[in-house]
Parts: C-alpha cells; sequence; structure tokens
C-alpha cells in the first residue's frame, strides 16, 4: 500500500536531464511501481546493495523513513536528500530520522519553520525548499461549478496513523456522518478516495471505510440514471493498452519481478513524453467513462490522487498532506475536526487549517459550505488560501520543477567534489611507492664442518 509514496516523484524524476533510477528493496514493489519510462531495480540483499558505494549514483532520493531504504546511508559515497511523500502538521512531517540524510528537501517556508520549532536535529542550512514539483498536474479553479452541473466533492481522509490519536483521521468519528450529509444533497456528486493505509492498525476504521464504501453503492441504486456508456468503456481498454505498452513492452502477463527487471526497454528520447501523453489520455478516457453523475470510490493507483483534484470542486479531509497539495488548485477545502480541541485551538495548532472551513463530527457545516462552493460571493477564504499556498508551497517563480531539477544538479556536484577530496585524502595518506622488498635473509654466520647448512626463509 506504500507504493504511493514513490510514484509521486515518477514524473518529477522522468523530467530529470540526467539517468535517474529507481531503487527497490522489496520484491513484489516492482509490479507496484505506477506507469514510467525510468529503469527499475530491486535489490533485496544488503550485500548487493552495498555494491552502489562502486558505482556511479550519486545522489539518492527518499520519499520515506522505511528501515529497508535507510540501510544505503551508511555508503559515503552516495548523497542522501530526504523528499518525503507529502507534508503536514502531523509530526511525522518532521520526524527526527531526517538528521540522517545529507539534506532535507521540503516545499516551502512553513516545513522550514516545522523542522525549526520541533528541535529535532535538523540544521537549518541542510534545508532546501523545492516547492512541490508534482504540482504542475494539478489545474487551478476554473470557477464555481456551471448552472445545473452537480457539485463534485473529494471526501479523501488519511488513515489513522501509529499512535491511535483520534484526531489522525475523520474516518472513525465522522466520515459516515460527513457521507450522508453529502449523499443527501442532490447536487453533489461523491468521490471517495481513503488513504491505502486505511484499517491496517485499527479495525475500526477498516469497518467506518467498508460502511462508507456502501453507503455509496446504496445511493448510486437510488439515484439510478444511464449504465455505463460502452464506446467510452472500450476507449478506455484502449487507452489503457497504448499505456501498458510504452511502459510495460515484452513483459508476458506472468513475468516476474526478474523478468521486468532485465526486459524493461532501455529509455528513449521523447518516451518519457510520449508515457506522460498516455497516462494524460488515459485519465480523461476514465473519467468519461463512468456514468454522468454517479458516485465514485476510487481506491486504485489510477487515476491519481492530483486527477481527483481537478475533478472535484471542493476537498473534505483531515489534517495531512492532502489538503497542503490541493491549495495549488485555489479551490475550497474543509477539514474534520474529530480532536478533542475547540475550533480556535485547532487552527492555532494546525497551520493548514488555517484557511479550511472545520467541520465537526456531526458534519452539520455541510449545507454552508456547499453553498459558499456554488456562490462564490459566500466564500470569505479565497485570500487566506492563496496566502497559506505560497507558506506552504513557496514561490511560484521559479517554477517548482526548475527548482527540483537545480537541488538534484547541486546535490550531485557535492558528490562529486566528496569524492575527489576523499580520493584526494586517501592518496596522501598511503606511503610512496618503492621497489617491492626481497626476501629476508639471515645475517650469515660462522660455519662448523659438522653442521647443516641454515634454510632460507619463506617469503
Amino acid at each position: 500500500s506504500s507504493a504511493y509514496q514513490a510514484n509521486m516523484w515518477l514524473e518529477p524524476l522522468a523530467g530529470l536531464d540526467g539517468r535517474p533510477v529507481i531503487v527497490l528493496r522489496e520484491r513484489h514493489m516492482v509490479q507496484r511501481i505506477a506507469a514510467t519510462d525510468i529503469p527499475v531495480v530491486c535489490l533485496p540483499k544488503v550485500s548487493t546493495l552495498m555494491r552502489l558505494e562502486h558505482s556511479t549514483l550519486r545522489v539518492l532520493l527518499h520519499p520515506s523513513n522505511s528501515g529497508k531504504t535507510s540501510q544505503v546511508l551508511r555508503i559515503p559515497t552516495i548523497k542522501h536528500a530526504f523528499v518525503n511523500h507529502g507534508e503536514s502538521d502531523k509530526l511525522s512531517s518532521c520526524n527526527p530520522y531526517a538528521k540522517a540524510y545529507d539534506e532535507v528537501w521540503v516545499a516551502g517556508p512553513a516545513a522550514r519553520e516545522r523542522y525549526a520549532l520541533a528541535e529535532v536535529g535538523v540544521e537549518d542550512k541542510d534545508v532546501v525548499e523545492i516547492g512541490r514539483p508534482q504540482l504542475d498536474a494539478v489545474r487551478p479553479c476554473a470557477g464555481p461549478p456551471a448552472p445545473g452541473a452537480p457539485t463534485t466533492v473529494l471526501y479523501a481522509p488519511t488513515w489513522e496513523g501509529w499512535d491511535g490519536n483520534p484526531g489522525n483521521t475523520s474516518v472513525v468519528e465522522a466520515g459516515e456522518n460527513l457521507v450522508r450529509a453529502l449523499l443527501a444533497d442532490p447536487g453533489v456528486r461523491l468521490l471517495y478516495k481513503p488513504h491505502p493505509l486505511t484499517g491496517s492498525v485499527d479495525p475500526r476504521a477498516r469497518a467506518a471505510d467498508l460502511r462508507i464504501r456502501e453507503l455509496v453503492r446504496a445511493a448510486n441504486r437510488e439515484r439510478g440514471g444511464p449504465r455505463p456508456d460502452a464506446s467510452a468503456a472500450a476507449g478506455l481498454a484502449r487507452r489503457a493498452a497504448e499505456l501498458d505498452r510504452l511502459t510495460a513492452a515484452g513483459f508476458r502477463p506472468a513475468a516476474d519481478q526478474a523478468e521486468r527487471m532485465l526486459r524493461q526497454p532501455a529509455p528513449e528520447p521523447g518516451r518519457a513524453e510520449a508515457v506522460r501523453r498516455a497516462a494524460a489520455a488515459w485519465e480523461e478516457a476514465y473519467w468519461a467513462s463512468l456514468p454522468a453523475g454517479q458516485h465514485q470510490v476510487v481506491t486504485d493507483a489510477r487515476p491519481a490522487l492530483y486527477s481527483c483534484f481537478n475533478r472535484a470542486d471542493l476537498l473534505i479531509s483531515d489534517v495531512s498532506s492532502v489538503i497542503s497539495d490541493f491549495l495549488a488548485s485555489g479551490k475550497p477545502y474543509a477539514v474534520a475536526n474529530t480532536s478533542t480541541l475547540a475550533e480556535d485551538v485547532f487552527r492555532k495548532s494546525f497551520p493548514t487549517v488555517a484557511a479550511a472551513t472545520v467541520l465537526t463530527p456531526d458534519a452539520s457545516g455541510v449545507p454552508a459550505l456547499l453553498e459558499s462552493v456554488r456562490h462564490p460571493e459566500l466564500d470569505e477564504l479565497a485570500g487566506e488560501r492563496a496566502a497559506l499556498a505560497l507558506r506552504l508551497l513557496g514561490p511560484a517563480e521559479p517554477p517548482s520543477r526548475e527548482r527540483f531539477a537545480g537541488a538534484v544538479r547541486d546535490l550531485c556536484a557535492e558528490a562529486v567534489r566528496h569524492r575527489a577530496r576523499m580520493a584526494e585524502r586517501l592518496a596522501e595518506e598511503l606511503p610512496p611507492a618503492g621497489p617491492l622488498p626481497g626476501p629476508r635473509r639471515e645475517p650469515a654466520r660462522p660455519s662448523a664442518p659438522s653442521a647443516a647448512p641454515e634454510p632460507r626463509d619463506r617469503v
């Protein structure tokens, strides 16, 4: 379920000038990496991983702090940057483990301040602001829903986390109330996209997730409407085949991870752009294939979260990186407060909530929220969203992709300089080269007539 942490970085990586490669540690992850032009290598054994020290690899970008990926940090010839898989106000976004990396790359000033306030050992000089290069895929707000068109609401709650904090996810305490309130409005089209790890720790979250899915299915049965368009479904199948052809050429359906690694085609000029276009065409075909106005539960890797952003008029989520990324759209968003904090304390405790509508677990504020989306003159938070986006995501210029590419180049150059310094230091420590020593001989001794000859020393 954690494949999304790598998948969100595929497109920015494909846009780099160098020769990027994806290094995985778990065999089963090979087939979970999304469509990409980038070669994938899986190194399950530590002994194999350590051979990267003698490779031309200069920089490794780490999207998570998992134990197996961190084993490579002991290699001194490679520079390491922690890029994370999203930023939020949760404690996991300023984990003390981040100080193990050479640099920590963040989106904007808010994350830099977060590390400074957390006092976890990450020095300010090692924090690099690069923006969020993935967010080029997020389209800006084009205005309120057209008259007569449905208001599309994306409910994308986070998961329950490892610490059992009831404020982590709204699924358990507020999810069903929120969904019922949204489904009660005939002008709403709901997209429900739960976090991939929902229910992995707390069985109550898994049970609530299943009940929400059933609410969505029941609402669709009650709403009725047109059935899926056969021609649109056929078009989606064609787009999927084209995307597979570009990213999985030559693979048998039953190919294992070793065969996929060995037979993957080498990247060719222009193919990364072809993959991007094919992925975009697939997403358009996917949305066109769905019955008009029908609610959807979105759980597969495709369509991606940002594609859902582009279809939504409103986001409802929790304190998570989802709301930080959604700010790039400029659209309204709401955060469910399932903590025990009063609203003013909740806003002060979590800066990403500053421009949000705060919803209580009973979802009583949903009708007024929908009205503010449909009638922009009622939206009092537009200016605050723009200011918060600048603080969380950084400036629009230079573009985030350029800043990301520049950070990669700078760290690669530092890796080259580091290797040169180490080679020079090693050369200074070695003794000067000279002739090899010959066999060692004992000093000559007087010999007695009856004594046997002394044997030569063995070398």
